[in-house]
């Protein structure tokens, strides 16, 4: 692969019953992968993601491990060299697939992570409950200023989320104040406001505490230098300390996913090549309304079977 090439690792709601089934089935590659995450989280995590049922694999404690599982599969499969990458990149959770991709953990450690990670986001969702929802057509200045009024009507929260694309702004906050947010909007002009199949209000204050105790677990694990230019949500731009790196991914759960401005960098730093590396091909099509002048593939596409 001559052309500059970065890799995108999908996060929550990539997650399908049957992922990765044809990786394991074909690539022994991949199903070494999944066999060590049966050994290391003590369960049949690779049966979740390949017979489900939905409800279980929807599970946020389960959904984390068993997206970055399929990733770091499908990664395994690809064989991608490091010399080849010019930078990673993660949606959200998909930012510990980044990490074990650029050799700055490893995949045990991310699992646990990332299985810890979901437990307390899911335990803070049941504590403050909240939501989320997409919002389609609104710039996201509009979007802001919309959140900011509504929150001094309710006195809660409700705030973007993620900005994932021209066009597409994901809000959060709690239940009240996102339902409030959402009329908002759409007296405001969005072509539609769509309630994502959530209880938990991520990205936003609502995981304070969440974050703090994710904070404590980060801390316990080494984080290396990343072989790869690591492009942070949290920042939109690359970090490469280990000590900035943590305090970004314990920072993500509070903060907004600017995912557009990370694909911009990248883009903008000479990458002509991107590929999916997981399950689904969300980001592939976020990609598409960022610039579509890059080279856009999936890991089916190379693979020629699902992820």
């Amino acid at each position: 692969m001559s052309q500059p090439l970065a890799l995108q690792f999908p996060g929550q709601g990539s997650q399908y019953v049957g992922m990765g089934k044809e990786l394991y089935a074909h690539i022994p590659a991949a199903a070494a992968v999944y066999a060590q995450a049966d050994q290391i989280l003590g369960f049949g995590l690779s049966r979740l993601c390949f017979e489900g049922p939905a409800e279980e694999l929807n599970e946020t404690a389960n959904t984390q491990p068993a997206i970055l599982t399929t990733s770091i599969a499908a990664l395994r499969a690809l064989g991608t060299d490091l010399e080849q990458l010019a930078f990673v990149a993660g949606h959200s959770l998909g930012e510990f697939s980044a990490l074990v991709a650029a050799g700055a953990l490893s995949f045990e450690e991310a699992l646990l992570l990332v299985r810890e990670r979901g437990r307390l986001m899911s335990q803070a969702g049941k504590r403050q409950p909240g939501g989320m929802a997409a919002v389609i057509g609104l710039d996201r200045s509009t979007v802001e200023a919309v959140c900011a009024q509504t929150c001094e009507v309710t006195g809660g929260y409700v705030g973007i989320a993620n900005d994932n694309c021209p066009g597409q702004v994901v809000i959060s906050g709690d239940k009240s104040s996102l339902e409030e947010g959402i009329a908002a909007l759409e007296r405001s002009g969005a072509k539609r406001v769509l309630r994502l199949a959530v209880s938990i209000a991520a990205h936003s204050p609502l995981m304070a505490e969440a974050a703090a105790a994710f904070k404590e677990a980060l801390e316990r694990v080494v984080l290396r230098p990343p072989q790869v230019p690591f492009v942070s949500n949290t920042t939109g731009t690359p970090l490469t300390d280990p000590d900035q790196i943590r305090q970004a991914l314990a920072r993500q759960l509070t903060s907004p996913v600017h995912w557009t401005d990370s694909i911009r960098w990248i883009t903008s730093h000479g990458v002509t090549r991107l590929i999916e590396v997981g399950p689904g091909n969300v980001l592939t099509s976020l990609l598409r309304r960022i610039d579509r002048t890059v080279e856009r593939l999936t890991t089916a596409q190379l693979l020629g079977r699902t992820a």
